[in-house]
């Protein structure tokens, strides 16, 4: 198997292969061309996301400084507001719903990397999607951590480490993210 394929099918995969970092040098220049575009020009930026990313659904936008290891592997659905400093780290699938909020300094993450030195040393690393409901907000400088799974109707406090999946209808916050409390669901459905 390739390293790309070895990733792709979850299984450990070397970082440094020359597909992968040609795939994340693409991802550089187009976040660099994102976050050239006029900050005013909500359209453009629309249109280049449209280009950039998986998928797009209406009403998506970034603020500036976006960044992302592919672009490709990024699909949010309608009515996105992703805030300043953005990192998606798409290694691998990052899907994202309806109506979601991200606060500024935010970390999405799909890739880790081993616990042993000595395969740290080789540049290994291992990746799983994350899943984000819709109705979610997160806070500021949230980091949400690989193969994780968050629900529909989810507020995620600013500062916390998303270690665990989230059930629908939830308040979790802290290092790591625990239940606060649940929420109560007024839309009619998601």
């Amino acid at each position: 198997m390739t390293e790309m394929e070895k990733m792709k099918a979850g299984l450990e995969y070397c970082f440094t292969d020359k597909e992968l970092i040609a795939r994340k040098s693409l991802a550089i220049v187009r976040c660099e061309e994102y976050n050239a575009i006029d900050g005013m020009d909500r359209q453009a930026q629309y249109e280049y996301l449209k280009q950039m990313l998986g998928g797009v659904g209406k009403r998506a936008w970034i603020a500036k400084r976006f960044s992302c290891d592919c672009g490709k592997n990024i699909f949010v659905g309608d009515d996105f507001f992703g805030n300043f400093n953005l990192t998606i780290l798409d290694i691998r699938e990052v899907y994202i719903g309806n109506h979601v909020m991200i606060g500024p300094n935010t970390l999405i993450t799909t890739v880790g990397h081993p616990l042993s030195p000595n395969k740290r040393r080789g540049n290994m690393a291992h990746a799983e999607p994350v899943r984000i409901g819709n109705d979610v907000w997160i806070g500021g400088n949230v980091t949400i951590m690989p193969g994780i799974t968050i629900g529909n109707n989810v507020v995620i406090a600013a500062g916390a480490v998303v270690t665990k999946d989230v059930p629908d209808n939830s308040l979790v916050g802290g290092v790591p993210a625990k239940l606060i409390k649940l929420l109560e669901n007024d839309v009619e459905e998601f």
